[in-house]
């Protein structure tokens, strides 16, 4: 695909990259047929083919509307079409310069900036969990549509934390609102390892991972709040405390497991972070990859508490965006319980992808039915996943038990 770049963007780290990969797409349009919202929408333009063309007109300076926005808007950045395209394209990175331009060309309406405003701002602050507390009290007087976002509270167990110290020791990020939305996935994950004689910390100065920002057009606070991780991670990746060196940044949120893989790219460009930015990205393990030494340690061992027929939904995170396929399926069969995947459409995006189920709910609540109707045959006594964002999503529209699979094997563990 040829490219002329406009004086604007030659020169540029956006438009070098966004050349590169450019020059890779040979347009077949293998990725339409993965891609969500061109199987709900079926225009062009709400596929990845059509989005590239898009971008490739604004960086050749072509007009960009409010339209090219919308269109970039509904893309649920699930990069599925990455692990369909033959040429290697990286769309996720594409499409991220792509919004960047047009966030600085077209307003957005008053409304809309409030709320994505908010959504940056509030998920990420120190009020995210007073304020989760305070609708789980009003919960019963909710609206419907903010019911489905304030999770029931959950007991005390969700906030007991392993005392044991061992040798083995690992980082894990604690997320911005998984502590006040959904605390056990964090305290499981503690738990488990814990079982594995892993033990976990937390360096309290690190936040969210910097999806949030990123993902809301605002690139300078993403990358402040990939730089203060870095910062407060930095000590404990080098053995510079009491503590001792972890030997890996462990992810629960498969969205944010992504992200921090990714922090060489994000950094690249600044020289004061981007050889720890690439260190830390190559730290970084899913939860997920640490299932062979959980298992060589719980074998045998687990409990008949708890569900044991899960369905699973894989995180477009964790399968497009991280490619870690079939490692939670195989393990957690190796423990005893009995895992499925849906027969058609598992590859799919269940409809969450961050903020997008607030932002494009009527989308996002397609997706998420139409992934329910494909679990629902499997009959299972829950349904798992490996992001929040998703499990959240999910549980609004089904009465079956969606949780992280983590809290199911902490449950088996019975401790």
């Amino acid at each position: 695909m040829q490219t002329r770049l406009s004086p604007t963007y030659q020169g540029t780290p956006d438009g070098d990259e966004a050349e590169a990969i450019l020059r890779k797409c040979v347009h077949c349009g293998f990725c339409t047929a993965t891609c969500p919202t061109y199987q709900l929408l079926g225009d062009e333009l709400d596929g990845p083919r059509g989005r590239i063309y898009l971008i490739k007109q604004v960086l050749e300076g072509g007009p960009v509307t409010r339209v090219t926005q919308q269109h970039l808007d509904r893309c649920l950045t699930c990069r599925n079409c990455e692990t369909t395209c033959p040429s290697g394209v990286q769309y996720g990175n594409l499409v991220d310069i792509g919004r960047r331009i047009v966030e600085k060309q077209v307003e957005r309406p008053r409304g809309e900036r409030a709320v994505r405003w908010l959504l940056k701002e509030g998920l990420t602050s120190p009020l995210v969990a007073p304020a989760m507390k305070l609708g789980q009290l009003a919960r019963p007087l909710l609206p419907g549509v903010l019911r489905q976002k304030v999770p029931a509270s959950m007991g005390a167990r969700a906030r007991r934390w392993p005392t044991r110290e061992h040798p083995r020791k690992v980082l894990m990020l604690m997320g911005c609102v998984q502590p006040a939305m959904m605390p056990n996935i964090n305290s499981a994950t503690a738990r488990v390892l814990d079982a594995a004689g892993i033990q976990t910390l937390v360096a309290d100065g690190a936040g969210c991972c910097g999806a949030i920002r990123t993902h809301m057009n605002d690139t300078e606070g993403g990358l402040q709040d990939m730089r203060r991780n870095i910062d407060a991670w930095w000590p404990l990746v080098e053995g510079l405390t009491s503590q001792g060196k972890v030997e890996a940044i462990v992810m629960n949120a498969s969205g944010c497991g992504v992200t921090v893989k990714e922090y060489g790219h994000a950094l690249a460009h600044d020289p004061d972070y981007a050889d720890k930015a690439q260190r830390i990205g190559a730290l970084t393990r899913d939860i997920s990859e640490l299932l062979p030494d959980i298992v060589r340690a719980l074998k045998g061992k687990l409990r008949r508490t708890g569900p044991r027929k899960l369905a699973f939904h894989p995180p477009c995170t964790l399968q497009h965006g991280q490619r870690l396929r079939g490692g939670v399926e195989q393990y957690l069969g190796e423990l005893g319980f009995e895992v499925r995947l849906a027969a058609g459409e598992s590859h799919l995006c269940c409809g969450s992808a961050g903020t997008y189920s607030v932002l494009q709910p009527e989308l996002a609540t397609q997706l998420r039915d139409r992934k329910l109707t494909q679990l629902g045959p499997l009959q299972s006594d829950a349904i798992v996943s490996a992001n929040i964002g998703c499990i959240q999503h999910l549980q609004s529209g089904t009465s079956t038990p969606v949780r992280h699979w983590i809290e199911v094997l902490d449950e088996a563990m019975g401790i």
